[in-house]
């Protein structure tokens, strides 16, 4: 295997990584508004997240950096030509960072109550946009035979990447209400593992569209197993959560998430960009990519660093696995 494949499969890697553990981020900053009853359950959801939310964006940060430095024409191409989705994407993950500390900054109720609608919608829009960005980037896009995108914004809102979007937004919110009723007690735990219960039937026919449609506009035998896989762990999801095992749920929620995005980069290889104007002007792991000397340093640096993250994201999670409930949250002053 060539270098330049074995980072498109570290690269699909890490937004695995990104999207199974920043996708329950998400669905808590959206169950803050359709779970939580009260200020003292919001804080609830919060805390669930806040030793580890930074952490968890630390793999889209490597994502993106990997991408740059292995796939330089791919990195170029992808933020010219979906620069403004991807501009809201940042522009909401700065929002939502601050919105996290500044919360309690002050014990004024508008000011709370905007700092938590800022992490609902913050929530929200990136989780429905993923889903667009990588349905337009699996469909394929206006690339010229100058590896430059030549299509406008509206030819990334067509229905099979707003589906896309849908299925992100409605797993990933699934994916943070089953880590709810995990993480908590008491009543919210309880309502918690009904809106699972919920949401994961609504994902299930969502997820079952799209990935279809994707095997048949451009799948093969790896890409229809990884399907199958995503199916059937999430209907996994739904019946653990069903008979209350919480913690067999999320794992399966977290395999679904990972047998998607493993679908979706099946279905893109050796493309890493398709053009949907003429086949020939397609990025691909051969023309995009960088010198085999560069992609060699990186191999090296991710293999010292790679353990290192992993020790560290996996000792917080450990530090942090307690339950946590309404009388653990401090009256606020």
């Amino acid at each position: 295997m060539e270098l330049h494949d074995v980072w498109f499969v570290l690269i699909a890697v890490l937004w695995t990584g990104y999207f199974f553990l920043e996708g329950f981020d998400f669905g808590i900053g959206v169950l803050t508004k359709l779970l939580a009853r009260d200020r003292a359950e919001k804080r609830v959801l919060i805390n669930t997240i806040g030793p580890v939310w930074d952490g968890n964006e630390v793999w889209l940060l490597t994502a993106g950096g990997a991408t740059f430095a292995a796939f330089p024409e791919w990195y170029a191409t992808l933020f010219s030509g979906f620069y403004l989705p991807l501009l809201i994407i940042l522009v909401c993950l700065i929002i939502r960072g601050v919105a996290f500390e500044y919360r309690v900054k002050r014990p004024e109720e508008n000011w709370q109550r905007n700092w938590e609608q800022a992490i609902f919608w913050t929530s929200l829009i990136p989780a429905f946009l993923w889903g667009v960005a990588f349905g337009n980037i699996v469909r394929g896009v206006k690339i010229d035979g100058d590896m430059e995108y030549a299509g406008t914004l509206w030819d990334l809102l067509n229905p099979y990447a707003l589906l896309g979007g849908l299925v992100t937004l409605t797993l990933f919110t699934f994916h943070g209400a089953v880590f709810a009723s995990l993480k908590t007690v008491g009543d919210i735990r309880g309502r918690a593992r009904a809106l699972a219960l919920k949401l994961g039937l609504v994902t299930a026919v969502l997820a079952l569209g799209f990935l279809s449609w994707t095997q048949v506009r451009t799948g093969d035998g790896w890409s229809l197993a990884a399907m199958l896989i995503a199916v059937v762990a999430l209907v996994g999801a739904v019946a653990a959560i069903k008979a209350g095992r919480e913690g067999w749920s999320f794992a399966l929620s977290g395999v679904t998430i990972a047998a998607a995005v493993a679908m979706l980069f099946l279905a893109l290889f050796p493309n890493v960009m398709p053009s949907s104007l003429d086949p020939e002007w397609s990025l691909t792991v051969t023309n995009a990519s960088s010198s085999p000397y560069t992609l060699k340093i990186m191999t090296w640096c991710a293999a010292i660093a790679t353990p290192l993250v992993l020790l560290y994201q996996g000792w917080t999670y450990w530090v942090f696995r307690k339950r946590i409930g309404t009388q653990h949250i401090a009256d606020a002053h």
